[in-house]
């Protein structure tokens, strides 16, 4: 098993090119199985994640070629069977978004429970939920999820979502792609990662009107083709950076990024006293020099609001600034886990329910630490960066599932971090 040896770095200077989004190319990868046609899409980050869903594909009956610069050709023109693997399935939380492009384009899918990260239930109910009001028939038993489309297709409904979930959003929207008649999905996500999604189904010939906003309307089509697409940037990764540079008390340019995407972050880190600049070349955050930091409440809400997948890492840099901070987590109940490890390393942080108080100005120290999930993990790298002596971080495939080259960017600018296999 690998992990990661952090020690005290210093601030952290430099320019840091951001990758392209981990949650926004998993639902395109997984939309070209609505197309026999050959799909394309650049700015492909290297993740682990990313390769389960190549792999997923391929059992499926598609054929994947990675090329120069981060290009993926997908090709599903034979798509052998409608059932994923479990030992892949079982691997990834996302690849249940497979299913609504599979019940669209072969009338049915089976998907056996999905893994990930231990962040809290996500139920898949409203994913199902969709699925039923198109028409499909739902079987669900102890460890797979059936959907068999009726006679004559999918057709479109009205759809409310109870909550705006981001993957129901997605799968409703690839299933009724080639559905008979219009589909309204009304409480939508309205993530930059839908956005992606809709304006990659609509260059495959799809039509679909108002992603982004919380109704989207769907016509569906009898077919779709082949297309080009590049990732938008990875918003969770530019936010990991900017709380780098802030943590460090350090000087960041972050490059390919849209500052639109990252605007809750900016809003905090501003409240704090760090500067962070819209620049020519790219964002820029300051919190050099001799300035005081101080605390900060937020609290996590879906797009527009704080991300949820920031919390974790924005708590690390609440331990380093003055005051008391209070941290409302309100999208995963059990994201809170990354508590305990930072408090092993001399944080002092409260929890209660859903909710933590940080103590500022708490000096860290080294300690031998879980990343208990993928966020929780860069959350321990970043308070490593700030403690006295080594900080060894186990379980780090999580990191390693959502971050490009995660420990050759951060070397790059300063960080004193170490991958080694045990």
């Amino acid at each position: 098993m690998a992990k990661f040896l952090v020690q005290k770095s210093g601030p952290l200077n430099g320019e840091v090119v951001i990758s392209g989004a981990k949650n926004a190319v998993l639902p395109l990868m997984a939309a070209t199985i609505l197309s026999d046609e050959e799909c394309r899409i650049s700015d492909v980050p290297q993740l682990r994640d990313v390769d389960v869903m190549k792999d997923i594909l391929k059992s499926l009956g598609g054929e994947i070629k990675a090329e120069n610069d981060g290009v993926l050709a997908v090709n599903m023109k034979k798509i052998e069977k409608c059932e994923a693997d479990y030992d892949l399935v079982s691997r990834m939380r996302a690849s249940f978004l497979i299913m609504g492009s599979l019940l669209g384009r072969c009338g049915r899918a089976k998907v056996y429970m999905p893994g990930g990260c231990t962040i809290g239930a996500r139920p898949i109910d409203l994913h199902l939920k969709g699925f039923e009001a198109l028409g499909a028939e739902i079987i669900v038993k102890d460890n797979f999820i059936e959907a068999i489309s009726p006679e004559g297709g999918l057709k479109g409904e009205s759809i409310y979502l109870d909550f705006p979930s981001v993957g129901a959003t997605e799968n409703i929207m690839a299933a009724a792609v080639l559905a008979n008649g219009t589909t309204y999905i009304e409480n939508a996500a309205e993530e930059p990662e839908i956005v992606d999604l809709a304006n990659f189904l609509n260059k495959m010939g799809a039509r679909i009107k108002g992603a982004g906003t919380d109704t989207i309307k769907i016509e569906g089509v009898e077919r779709v083709h082949g297309a080009s697409h590049t990732v938008i940037p990875d918003r969770i990764e530019a936010g990991t950076y900017m709380l780098a540079g802030a943590i460090t008390r350090g000087t960041l340019l972050l490059k390919n990024m849209v500052p639109d995407h990252v605007k809750p972050i900016t809003a905090k880190l501003r409240e704090s006293g760090v500067t962070v600049e819209l620049t020519d070349e790219g964002l820029y955050v300051d919190a050099s020099g001799d300035r005081k930091l101080t605390a900060v409440d937020l609290k996590t809400l879906p797009y527009p609001g704080f991300p949820t997948d920031i919390q974790s890492p924005f708590m690390s840099f609440l331990t380093t600034v003055e005051g008391s901070s209070t941290v409302i987590e309100t999208v995963f109940e059990n994201r809170l886990m990354h508590v305990a490890e930072l408090n092993r390393m001399g944080a002092n942080i409260m929890t209660e329910g859903n909710k933590a108080v940080v103590q500022g100005c708490k000096n860290l120290e080294g300690a031998q630490v879980i990343a208990t999930d993928l966020r929780a993990g860069a959350a321990l790298v970043l308070a490593g960066l700030v403690a006295s002596g080594t900080t060894e971080i186990s379980e780090i495939y999580h990191i390693e599932r959502g971050y490009e080259k995660f420990t050759e960017k951060f070397r790059a600018i300063g960080a004193n971090i170490m991958r080694v296999e045990e």
